[in-house]
């Protein structure tokens, strides 16, 4: 089992004056889980965070606060992509390369945990990966990201790196974290 902490941070042509920091959690264990625990801290009255509801798949959650998570092996150009929301709303996709081949992972339904308060917000999310990757696969690279609205409507877009001027979770050079 890996576990890494991480701080993740706004693009910079995004800034996110509200949020006073955004971290993950991650972990994959020795059965193929992948394990992720978001803690964003802020005044949450003053974000847009949507309201809490039914565990159901949504397309398009970046349009609004959510959390991501995009995942290869090392060394694989295809990468699997997951969005959870606070309002426990989630999607998975499957891409052959750099936004090429999308498909929506049908078979994957994650386990989310939302907790609040006034100051913080705590998203845990585990997925299942073993039908995802044959059992080749020993080391992943990850792109934890986040999309964080305020109460106005502004985007920050938040990440490990942010390799390109604009941003861009599905850059492969955003696969900054290494769990295996």
């Amino acid at each position: 089992m890996t576990t890494t902490r991480a701080t993740l941070v706004p693009h910079p042509t995004t800034p996110a004056p509200l949020v006073q920091g955004l971290g993950v959690h991650a972990t994959l264990t020795a059965s193929g889980r992948l394990q992720l625990h978001y803690v964003l801290r802020a005044p949450l009255a003053e974000l847009a965070i949507p309201t809490l509801g039914p565990l159901r798949f949504r397309d398009e959650l970046w349009r609004r606060t959510c959390f991501e998570a995009f995942v290869r092996a090392d060394g694989d150009p295809a990468y699997r992509e997951f969005n959870f929301a606070p309002s426990r709303e989630w999607a998975a996709y499957a891409f052959t390369a750099q936004r090429e081949g999308m498909r929506r992972l049908d078979q994957v339904v994650p386990a989310l945990e939302i907790r609040r308060t006034d100051e913080r917000l705590e998203l845990s999310a585990a997925v299942e990966l073993a039908g995802l990757y044959d059992s080749a696969w020993r080391t992943l690279k990850l792109a934890v990201t986040a999309v964080i609205e305020d109460a106005a409507g502004n985007r920050s877009y938040w990440a490990l790196r942010h390799p390109a001027a604009r941003p861009d979770f599905h850059h492969p050079g955003g696969f900054a974290l290494t769990l295996s």
